[in-house]
C-alpha cells in the first residue's frame, strides 16, 4: 500500500546505510526520495540554482493529487489499524537519458512532486549524481537534521522525571 511505503520510508537520521559519522548514505534512492519529499519546492529550487541543469523530460504520469490510508500500530508494534486518510501527490517522468523518475509527497504541491521526479531521474545518472548530491541533497539533509535536532532538544527540555518510591529504593 502506498501509505505504508510513505510511512516506512527510512528517514535521513535512521537510514540503514549510515557512515561512521551517522550521515545518511545519499546514494540510496529511498533516502534521497525521503529527503526531497520532506523539503519544500521553494527550498529545492533554491539549491538547484547552483547545480547543473536537469535534463529535458516527458511526463509519464502527470502530477496528480489523491488520497491514501495511513495505518498505525498500537504501541508501535501492535496490531495495525487505519488511522485516517492523507492527501498525497505523485508524478512520473522519463528524462532525455531514458531514466525514469518518480515523485511522491504529502500535500497538494504538484510542482514539488514534478521536481522530485526530475531529480529522482537525474540522480540515477552517474554524471549528475555527485554534483546534485553535493549541491542539493546534502544541504537539504543537513537542514532536516538540524530541524529534527531542534525538535528533540525542545522535547528533552520538557521531560519530567518522576520521583517515586521505586526510584528512592535504588
Amino acid at each position: 500500500m502506498l501509505a505504508d511505503t510513505l510511512i516506512d520510508t527510512p528517514d535521513p537520521a535512521s537510514a540503514a546505510g549510515t557512515s561512521a559519522l551517522n550521515e545518511p548514505a545519499l546514494s540510496d534512492r529511498a533516502v534521497w526520495l525521503g529527503i526531497l519529499a520532506r523539503s519544500g519546492c521553494d527550498l529545492i529550487e533554491s539549491h538547484l540554482q547552483s547545480a547543473p541543469a536537469l535534463p529535458e523530460f516527458t511526463l509519464l504520469r502527470g502530477p496528480e493529487t489523491g488520497m491514501a490510508m495511513v495505518r498505525g500500530r498500537i504501541g508501535g508494534a501492535g496490531a495495525p489499524f487505519n488511522l485516517g486518510e492523507i492527501t498525497i501527490s505523485r508524478c512520473s517522468i522519463r528524462d532525455a537519458t531514458g531514466a525514469i523518475g518518480h515523485g511522491y509527497a504529502t500535500g497538494r504541491d504538484l510542482a514539488q512532486v514534478e521536481l522530485i521526479a526530475r531529480l529522482d531521474a537525474a540522480l540515477q545518472n552517474p554524471d549528475l549524481h555527485a554534483p546534485l548530491t553535493t549541491k542539493v541533497l546534502a544541504p537539504l539533509a543537513a537542514r532536516i537534521a538540524a530541524r529534527r535536532a531542534g525538535i528533540e532538544a525542545q522535547a528533552q527540555e520538557t521531560e519530567v522525571k518522576f520521583f517515586t518510591l521505586a526510584t528512592m529504593r535504588s
